[in-house]
């Protein structure tokens, strides 16, 4: 490991969120592009994060021992930490994130996974928050459609584009999994 270490954090990458009863989704590309990043650090001996849901409420689909629980194909190889959690964000997770990234000499972290506006950006501002400089890769992550009280759905897309609207320049640099991948060469281990 590098002095400096850039982190990838993997939020959630679930099998339960293919569900159709979340709704619909945008970016189809993100379970493929989530595995690029994970090939692209490994090949780099870059540590890795994987974050998992494990939902308190016994009939979710996110359950420990539920199908949907388990990772989608190609995320579950080599790592350096699992954290698991009941909320939306990493850092309340066990173990504790914050600690281990500090232990490993962390300054920065690429955040990708499921849900964009959800965990993946609750993980995204927290990092950004505590002092971590943070790339968030939106191609590499994926949401689904949302709706405000009065019943309006917002689509899928537009709230992806909105979380990263708010994220971008604020807590985190918003970036693509090429642009992510491009960003390994002076990185490297």
């Amino acid at each position: 490991m590098t002095a400096h270490p850039r982190v990838l954090i993997v939020v959630d990458p679930q099998k339960a969120f293919a569900d159709p009863a979340w709704g619909p989704r945008d970016n189809p590309d993100a379970e493929a592009n989530i595995v690029r990043l994970l090939d692209a650090w490994r090949a780099a001996a870059l540590p890795i994060v994987l974050v998992r849901h494990d939902s308190n409420q016994p009939a979710s689909p996110l359950a420990p021992g539920a199908s949907g629980n388990a990772f989608h194909e190609g995320v579950d190889g080599p790592h350096d930490l699992l954290v698991t959690k009941h909320v939306n964000s990493a850092f309340y997770g066990d173990p504790d994130l914050h600690a281990w990234l500090q232990n490993a000499g962390a300054t920065s972290v690429t955040i990708c996974g499921i849900t964009t506006d959800h965990c993946c950006s609750t993980t995204a501002r927290m990092a950004g928050n505590l002092g971590y400089d943070v790339d968030f890769v939106l191609d590499a992550t994926h949401c689904h459609d949302r709706a405000l009280p009065d019943g309006t759905v917002i689509p899928a897309e537009q709230v992806a584009r909105a979380a990263a609207a708010s994220l971008h320049g604020e807590f985190a640099t918003v970036v693509t999994t090429e642009q992510a991948i491009a960003g390994l060469a002076g990185a490297r281990a």
